[in-house]
């Protein structure tokens, strides 16, 4: 894990979005197309705010979801709305969105998706959140699908129920994350860096996001 700590959450913002920038320009010098994997939740909106931006070749890139609550697009919890709303804006606007929720069912996506996705991977750039509870894209301790989102042969996608949540979520699965070409986990506040540091020395079904670190740079601000 390499550990990069910021002063304050805007300028951790403007960096990272200047890497992931100069990640994709590097990425698009050297293949047709380009899959970048971004989290939903508020903290990386600034870094969104920021990416979306710059001026590079987005009608090659395949921008993606690392995870979805299942909800249609009108929904207030919806992760492909605030991507919307805060990446494909500006220059960003022309790249192309694979949103996952669809009618059907999450059953039926998770079968269709996993083999769709299947021609962009490996992930080129991924970019993860991180919860107190040591969660990753929708990968939560305790969640019914964990084990099998856990597994090495487990297919792209994955549905998983959170206990004590109402909405069901769909997730990309542990060995798409491990295998991305670059990996980028942004965490904010003091908690979560508590939470980082015991997520090292656990196992991934205790702390998901431990499935990751070995590849990621953590990106920290307390504030």
């Amino acid at each position: 894990m390499n550990l990069i700590e910021y002063p304050d959450s805007e300028l951790m913002a403007m960096r990272l979005a200047d890497t992931l920038a100069s990640e994709l320009n590097a990425a698009l010098n050297q293949s047709d197309r380009v899959t970048l994997a971004v989290p939903g939740g508020t903290t990386p909106g600034p870094v969104f705010d920021a990416l979306s931006a710059v001026h590079l070749a987005w009608e090659r890139v395949d921008v993606m979801l690392t995870d979805e609550r299942w909800v249609d697009e009108s929904h207030p919890q919806s992760n492909a709305a605030l991507i919307r709303k805060r990446l494909l804006t500006g220059p960003a606007a022309a790249a192309h969105f694979i949103p996952f929720y669809r009618e059907g069912g999450i059953d039926a996506a998770v079968t269709a998706l996993s083999a769709e996705l299947a021609r962009l991977l490996p992930i080129d750039i991924l970019v993860l959140g991180m919860g107190a509870d040591m969660h990753t894209a929708s990968l939560f301790p305790d969640a019914d699908g964990l084990a099998e989102a856990l597994a090495p042969g487990a297919p792209a996608c994955a549905a998983i129920t959170v206990p004590g949540q109402d909405v069901q979520r769909f997730t990309l699965t542990a060995p798409v994350l491990r295998g991305a070409n670059s990996v980028h986990l942004l965490v904010k506040g003091e908690d979560k860096r508590a939470a980082l540091n015991r997520a090292q020395g656990l196992p991934a079904a205790q702390a998901p996001v431990s499935c990751v670190l070995d590849a990621a740079t953590v990106h920290w601000s307390a504030a």
